[in-house]
């Protein structure tokens, strides 16, 4: 196979994992539901090369669960998966920050303060119809605001978690209004990084993913959320 041939097959496979771990994270693809390759070939028109590829990358990051005979499947959510990927997500994110603090130009602080205002006008909107584009700036400021930490491992594990805290943050929202306190704490975090107090910053920021976290936590009890594993 010629480099150019081997890119194009890694670029599709990445497109197509993209694409599935976005329709998991917004529910489109239930927890646990079973993915048939033959239906996932027909919708994206592809061979079962670069399908296989995107699936095993989406079971490495936790989307996916690879079952016998080649079979694959939506993993299911869980009590006790939300718990970890919260408490991992809360390490991470805060350490990310203060460094993007320590290092961040004014660059970074120009990107901070756009991503929120952008988000900050969605929110007064607060249409369902806008949930999309919320989930799209709300994802922006939370990456603007760790993106100076010049720690490129660091940005992709955060990225992970952070994509597997939105699918159950997104699972939560499907009946749920938009939490009045997230605002606040959003524009709390910013204002804080913008003055260098990376203490505060990352304490508001850990107690934001920390809060949210014990929310769907309460609504995973309560069965508040689609079929789902406590194991």
């Amino acid at each position: 196979m010629s480099q150019a041939a081997e890119q194009g097959g890694q670029t599709l496979s990445s497109t197509i994992a993209t694409t599935l771990r976005a329709a998991i994270s917004n529910g489109e693809f239930a927890p646990g539901c079973k993915l048939r390759l033959e239906d996932l070939r027909a919708t994206f028109g592809v061979s079962l090369s670069p399908l296989r590829e995107a699936l095993a990358r989406l079971a490495a990051e936790g989307f996916v669960q690879v079952e016998d005979q080649r079979g694959y499947r939506v993993a299911p959510v869980s009590e006790q998966n939300l718990l970890e990927v919260t408490r991992l997500r809360g390490m991470l994110e805060p350490f990310a920050l203060r460094r993007s603090i320590e290092q961040g130009d004014d660059s970074w602080e120009g990107s901070v303060v756009a991503s929120l205002h952008r988000l900050n006008k969605l929110e007064r909107v607060a249409a369902r119809s806008e949930q999309d584009a919320w989930e799209v700036a709300h994802r922006q400021l939370h990456d603007r605001l760790i993106s100076a930490c010049r720690m490129p491992l660091l940005l992709q594990f955060s990225a992970t978690l952070h994509d597997l805290s939105d699918r159950y943050r997104r699972l939560f929202l499907k009946a749920r209004p938009l939490d009045d306190a997230v605002r606040r704490e959003h524009a709390d975090i910013c204002d804080a990084a913008l003055e260098r107090d990376a203490d505060r910053a990352c304490r508001i920021l850990h107690e934001h993913i920390e809060r949210t976290g014990s929310n769907i936590r309460r609504a995973i009890v309560k069965n508040e959320v689609p079929p789902y594993n406590r194991s």
